[in-house]
């Protein structure tokens, strides 16, 4: 039955795919998707390496710190742990990023950073939430048979939060994705690159054409995860 509904859903994206595509070609013409096919092979690959990073590192750190803010002898302090991993969503991407560039320099290093901070939060949230909700008669009946405190976290607490923890991935990746074009105005290449000069020289399609390839990866890339968490748990809806 998930096996069935997957390759509807499949299906559905992919006939959308192609008509979001087709309405693009009829729009701009295929001269002009010619002529930027290039620069939209190159900046895609670097849209999505900036992506792949900086959302690898925030699962990397965000994870274990929700899993640790999720125990008992932390829970006191979560609140106020989870104001500092807040820092990239409480500033605008714009002051994340230059405060990155002057650190750092320019170039990708202080993109993948701003990118990081601001895919954090619904990560460690998320993992933090997922597990405190896990029911307590589900941990009693853990104990009860005798495992011990790893074998109930991976047997037990992870599976049942992982609708919750996959929510937050997917609300990171939307967000990292859209903020990832303004990595171009401090020299890391990516659909920004086709955007700010549309916008700075009125050039109509190449500004489309970023904004839309922009929107396909992210609209992509969550339909991809939402597969993938209903692969991995029964529970996970969309």
């Amino acid at each position: 039955m998930r096996k069935a509904t997957l390759g509807r859903n499949a299906l559905g994206v992919l006939v959308a795919l192609v008509a979001v595509l087709a309405a693009l070609y009829w729009g701009l013409g295929a001269q002009t998707l010619a002529a930027h096919k290039v620069d939209l092979i190159y900046l895609g690959q670097q849209h999505l390496m900036l992506v792949a990073v900086s959302m690898g590192a925030a699962l990397l750190v965000g994870v274990p710190s929700g899993i640790i803010l999720s125990r008992p002898f932390a829970r006191r302090w979560s609140e106020s742990v989870m104001q500092i991993f807040n820092v990239g969503n409480t500033l605008p991407p714009m002051a994340v990023l230059a405060l990155a560039m002057v650190v750092i320099g320019i170039g990708d290093r202080p993109a993948l950073v701003a990118l990081f901070l601001a895919s954090l939060l619904p990560i460690v949230r998320n993992t933090w939430a997922g597990l405190i909700a896990v029911p307590p008669s589900l941990l009693e009946a853990a104990n009860g048979i005798g495992m011990t405190r790893l074998q109930r976290l991976l047997h037990v607490e992870l599976p049942n939060a992982l609708p919750v923890i996959m929510t937050g991935v997917r609300i990171a990746t939307a967000i990292n994705v859209g903020t990832a074009p303004l990595a171009f105005l401090i020299g890391a290449p990516s659909f920004g690159e086709l955007i700010f000069p549309g916008i700075y020289l009125n050039d109509f399609p190449m500004l489309i054409l970023g904004a839309v390839a922009t929107a396909l990866v992210a609209w992509v890339l969550d339909m991809l995860l939402a597969a993938g968490g209903r692969l991995l748990s029964p529970h996970l809806e969309a």
